[in-house]
């Protein structure tokens, strides 16, 4: 099948080198022409903006989007839809919050088009272990992109399913990486304590490499967290500053709106928070209350 891919990022270019291999024809586009000249040396077919991709592409088109979520989305949607035609398939792979997708679909279906939401996870490691995709959309284009669904993800009938209508695969990742958050929180907070306790000279790559096999922790998660520890035991030169992607946070207003507890969720997007705060404000201002109410000892900075 034949496929076009704006967003040759590291993600993009690896699910374009794994469609290729299968015999995939893919023809891409990104701002970065460095990206676009690698894909056309390992075999694909590169464009020059997003209208020459579509000129390129035999019509019904399929286009996969994978460029950060908001405004970058609409712009490509935008470009996309002054050269598509009816019956054309714009397929958004990325973290897209899924009430903007809803609206995109709308969009798409008044130009008589296509809007398919791809939840995709998998990271770096897809190319080789293939992807997890979660499917939002209409019947019919979800059917037409099967071969394409079943190339990346694990294997055919594994890691990739149909989950609802537009909207539907985006809202199923944002849970998906809600969960994630929690689960990373729960392993650095545990591995935290471990490395605290230097009375027992923990080798904690070892630890994790036990806990790989037999236990009921075992997770793709902690094979990573195992890797990140063997590489720098004492986490030596990462700062303590922590991201998310947005959506951790869509997770929980989503379980406020529904009233629906989640509250290690909400807890472990408040650590992430938190870790961002280089001045420590709040920590200051804490013992100064202490030091006001208390009379205790503020702790001066050298």
């Amino acid at each position: 099948m034949q496929l076009g891919i704006i967003g040759l990022g590291k993600m993009g270019a690896n699910m374009a080198a794994r469609l290729m291999a299968a015999g995939h024809e893919v023809v891409g586009f990104d701002l970065n022409v460095q990206a676009v000249a690698d894909l056309v040396a390992a075999g694909g077919e590169g464009a020059t903006s997003v209208g020459d991709l579509v000129r390129r592409l035999e019509a019904p088109r399929a286009v996969w989007i994978m460029v950060p979520h908001g405004p970058p989305v609409d712009a490509t949607l935008d470009a996309l839809l002054v050269d598509a035609t009816p019956g054309d398939i714009v397929i958004d792979g990325g973290n897209s919050y899924y009430k903007d997708t809803m609206r995109r679909g709308a969009e798409c279906a008044e130009n008589n088009m296509h809007f398919v939401d791809v939840g995709t996870s998998g990271g770096i490691w897809g190319i080789t272990e293939g992807y997890s995709m979660m499917v939002g959309g209409e019947t019919e284009p979800v059917e037409r992109l099967r071969s394409i669904f079943e190339t990346l993800a694990p294997s055919p009938d594994t890691g990739w399913g149909h989950v609802g209508p537009s909207g539907a695969g985006h809202y199923v990742k944002m849970i998906h990486n809600g969960i994630e958050y929690g689960m990373m929180q729960a392993y650095a907070e545990g591995f935290a304590i471990m490395h605290a306790k230097q009375e027992f000279g923990f080798d904690l790559g070892q630890i994790g490499d036990i806990w790989e096999h037999g236990s009921v922790i075992r997770s793709w998660l902690l094979e990573l967290t195992t890797l990140a520890l063997k590489e720098r035991p004492a986490m030596e030169g990462i700062a303590p500053y922590v991201p998310d992607s947005g959506e951790g946070r869509w997770t929980v207003f989503e379980s406020i709106d529904l009233n629906v507890p989640a509250p290690i969720i909400g807890l472990s997007l408040l650590r992430r928070i938190g870790s961002r705060d280089e001045v420590e404000y709040a920590d200051r201002l804490l013992a100064a209350l202490r030091n006001q109410f208390g009379g205790h000892a503020v702790a001066q900075e050298p």
